[in-house]
């Protein structure tokens, strides 16, 4: 039978845009197509820390003990139906979901329930150096080794199959709100072990197996990632039976695939097509003020950016107000003064951040020894993403800004996994970054991001290790008050604004563009991408 016309074109649509016929005989209200903007770095998520990579695994295919309710940082029963505290804050008990089902695949039939022993095994992973899988993450435990956990948590111990307490060496505040995180996702135990028995534990971070709401099917590098709906789902089977990932870079490509419902939801649209956006046939726009920081990395581990002179003259040079509003439009974004936006608390409004003075800068360069400037490099990536939408041109406008004060920069772009990668190594001078928080904490911003333990595991991509900065952080995460906790963050934070280890970019709103039968999505202000209780009206 001949096909209707508007299906043949709608396919040589796809094609065109880069999804295959496959897509175009997903695209019904069974199915959801979603046009992202990056490859995963894996689907190990506990080896990794890009937002991307959460998205295709922890937010489909993994759970954790607790997670947050959907559009808020408020936390909810997951796999823990609920929680005990002890009164002196060093003991958590975890009450387990039974009748919790992993996901089968063609390589992984469970024998068991998700039990006590699954938990165990998904944390002594990254906290027991004796662990058998301990070194098995080719780049280590980013999130456990930058905050801390192994020195947090003095042990877990199973009470029975469906009771676990977590025992800590000392209160820790934000230590429930951790436990929602993508690293304190829970793995099948059995699986692991039948992967370690066959010498072939790399299948974890390419085939993983968890009890959320999708179960992964396949993965084309750079192209697309499918799944299709868990029918054991605990939490209810969700609406949409087949879920696929679109990679695509290039916003401009995401909207045009959107736009002819190639995909029916395209993530991080830039801020300055928002206004078309919002008047296209069959497509509506959510925003949100999200926990979002856009910066720039500064190496402190080189010369002569290990001079604090020199970090404060480029803060200086770089016309950020000309910035922000070149990237994300009049409305899209304020101009950033620290690592977390305001919308947070323990933000200081006293924080004004460096002025745009260049001939300050000028002097300090001078003052540093370097009148005559130096080379550096610029480190971005291709595509855009809501913290960077326009990566091309932020980076040549902070080099038009660097040449001004006498500073040569040399721009170099890699793919957001290498980008991540190299920069996690310390190869970069200055690296076009951002961070969504994971929990709603302002330690979450601070710690992963900026403490001496991040600086020693790569994920603090400055290199920037200060004592007081350091102690100021752990005294807050000891504090239960959050009127005290506040005020150790605003001492911290005074100290980030001398020493300069990053150019304060911008605090982003957070955008997505879906047809309008999309119904069910729930922006989160954690800039995580959950699709388990979407439905495509007919």
């Amino acid at each position: 039978m001949p096909k209707p016309k508007s299906l043949v074109l709608f396919s040589l649509l796809l094609l065109a845009t880069g999804l295959d016929t496959a897509a175009a005989e997903a695209a019904n209200e069974d199915s959801l197509i979603v046009c992202t903007e990056a490859s995963p770095e894996g689907f190990d998520v506990v080896q990794y820390s890009a937002a991307v990579t959460a998205d295709a695994s922890a937010e489909t295919v993994l759970e954790r003990l607790v997670r947050f309710v959907p559009g808020t940082t408020d936390l909810e029963p997951a796999l823990a139906e609920r929680w005990d505290i002890s009164e002196d804050g060093l003991s958590y008990t975890f009450h387990l979901r039974q009748n919790v089902k992993f996901h089968h695949s063609k390589t992984f039939t469970p024998t068991r329930d998700f039990n006590a022993d699954d938990v165990l095994w998904s944390f002594n992973r990254q906290l027991d150096p004796k662990h058998p899988w301990h070194d098995q993450a080719l780049r280590g435990y980013p999130y456990a080794e930058s905050m801390g956990m192994a020195s947090i948590i003095e042990r877990i111990d199973k009470l029975d199959d469906h009771t676990v307490r977590f025992t800590l060496n000392h209160p820790e505040s934000p230590f429930l709100a951790d436990m929602a995180m993508g690293f304190a996702s829970i793995y099948s135990a059995e699986y692991a072990d039948q992967l370690l028995a066959q010498n072939n534990s790399k299948q974890l971070n390419s085939h993983p197996i968890g009890t959320g709401p999708f179960v992964f099917d396949r993965y084309s590098k750079d192209s697309q990632i499918r799944f299709h709906a868990n029918p054991d789902y605990w939490d209810g089977t969700p609406a949409i039976k087949k879920l696929l990932f679109a990679i695509t870079p290039d916003p401009n490509v995401r909207i045009q695939q959107l736009k002819a419902n190639a995909c029916q939801i395209a993530l991080y649209p830039r801020p300055t097509d928002i206004a078309a956006l919002k008047t296209s046939n069959g497509i509506k726009v959510q925003a949100l003020d999200s926990l979002l920081t856009a910066y720039i990395a500064i190496n402190t581990r080189r010369p002569p950016l290990d001079d604090v002179r020199v970090r404060r003259a480029l803060n200086m040079a770089f016309d950020k107000a000309a910035y922000v509003r070149a990237q994300y439009g009049e409305e899209g974004a304020t101009p950033a003064v620290a690592p977390y936006p305001p919308t947070l608390w323990g933000h200081d409004a006293q924080l004004l951040g460096w002025p745009n003075d260049v001939k300050r800068a000028r002097q300090l360069l001078e003052e540093s020894g370097h009148a005559d400037g130096f080379k550096l490099s610029i480190w971005t990536r291709p595509g855009g993403g809501p913290t960077n939408p326009n990566p091309g041109i932020g980076a040549q406008m902070l080099q038009a800004d660097l040449a001004a004060i006498g500073i040569t920069a040399d721009i170099r772009v890699y793919e957001w996994g290498e980008l991540i990668k190299r920069a996690k190594n310390g190869e970069h001078d200055l690296v076009f970054m951002g961070w969504a928080g994971d929990n709603g904490d302002p330690d979450n911003f601070l710690t992963p991001n900026l403490s001496c333990a991040a600086a020693k595991s790569g994920e603090n991509m400055s290199g920037w290790c200060n004592k007081d900065f350091n102690a100021l952080l752990n005294e807050a995460r000891r504090v239960n008050q959050r009127s005290q906790r506040a005020a150790l963050y605003r001492e911290a934070l005074s100290i980030f604004q001398d020493q300069a280890p990053w150019i304060a970019l911008a605090y982003p709103k957070q955008f997505t563009a879906l047809r309008t039968n999309v119904q069910g999505f729930v922006q989160s202000p954690l800039g995580s991408n959950n699709y388990a209780r979407v439905s495509i009206k007919p």
